[in-house]
């Protein structure tokens, strides 16, 4: 039985469209058997799926398909695209690469807290998002610490390139089996960003009655009026990787990681 895959594309982005047509183009010129569909109406039953837009398109397609175990991969509409596999001008050589298996796929660790899963991350700020707030944090039962900042940051290794990253926390490759915990402008010069084991149990304790809201890789937002609890979720996300393609070319290409302002211009020191 032949494979059966699906185009998801994010219908408000820019240029989407075109890429989407452009990608019917070269699966029709190989007889492929494919689906397009939104990423406001995902389908299962897939074993590939290519994702056409940003960081976000590609986060909310890897949870959904996490509880299928599909493949995904991520191309860019001209962006940064961190999580993204191929730009538009090397779109015709990664789907024949893929077509013809020359491809390998990753598990990526997620998180849950309550009914939600986060690929990148939670991030919880107070109900006032323009005030700081008191945040007390315990694992595995213990209580560790409080801080008065801005929020807190929970993130997988995947996500410590995005929101954490910004805020002064580490990146992780993804081979790394733990979590980030990051403080948000804390006030304080102790307080510093925790690596934690994948196995922790991370609570946020709410205190003196405060509210707080909550988000699950930016998209999914909740308040938060009780202890919350985030933990490794029960499926990993799977992302589909050309085989050149390697974490530290990611951050060098991308991120243009320990290369001067003049190589990024190609001008000479």
């Amino acid at each position: 039985m032949s494979k059966r895959f699906a185009i998801c594309y994010n219908e408000l982005m820019k240029n989407s469209k075109e890429v989407k047509d452009r990608l019917k183009i070269l699966l029709d010129t190989n007889s492929v058997n494919y689906k397009v569909l939104s990423i406001d109406e995902l389908e299962p039953n897939f074993d590939f799926v290519f994702v056409i837009g940003g960081d976000g398109t590609i986060l909310k397609a890897a949870r959904f398909y996490s509880k299928f175990k599909t493949p995904v991969f991520g191309i860019n509409l001209g962006h940064l695209g961190f999580l993204s596999q191929a730009s538009l001008d090397k779109m015709q050589f990664a789907v024949e690469q893929i077509l013809s298996n020359n491809y390998k796929t990753e598990d990526r660790i997620m998180l849950e807290a309550n009914e939600f899963v986060a690929l990148n991350d939670f991030v919880v700020k107070g109900e006032e998002s323009s005030r700081t707030a008191r945040f007390a944090l315990e694992i595995n039962g213990k209580f560790v610490c409080e801080y008065l900042a801005d929020g807190i940051i929970v993130s997988t290794p995947t996500g410590s390139t995005a929101y954490g990253m910004a805020a002064g926390g580490p990146v992780l490759s993804p081979r790394v089996k733990a979590l980030v915990i990051v403080p948000i402008c804390p006030h304080s010069f102790s307080a510093r960003p925790i690596v934690v084991s994948e196995d922790d149990v991370i609570k946020i304790l709410v205190r003196n009655n405060s509210k707080y809201r909550v988000s699950a890789d930016g998209q999914e937002v909740f308040t938060m009026s009780q202890d919350l609890v985030i933990k490794r979720a029960s499926e990993d996300a799977c992302l589909a990787l050309l085989n050149d393609n390697d974490f530290y070319d990611v951050l060098k290409n991308k991120l243009h990681w320990g290369i001067s302002p003049a190589c990024i211009n190609n001008t000479p020191l």
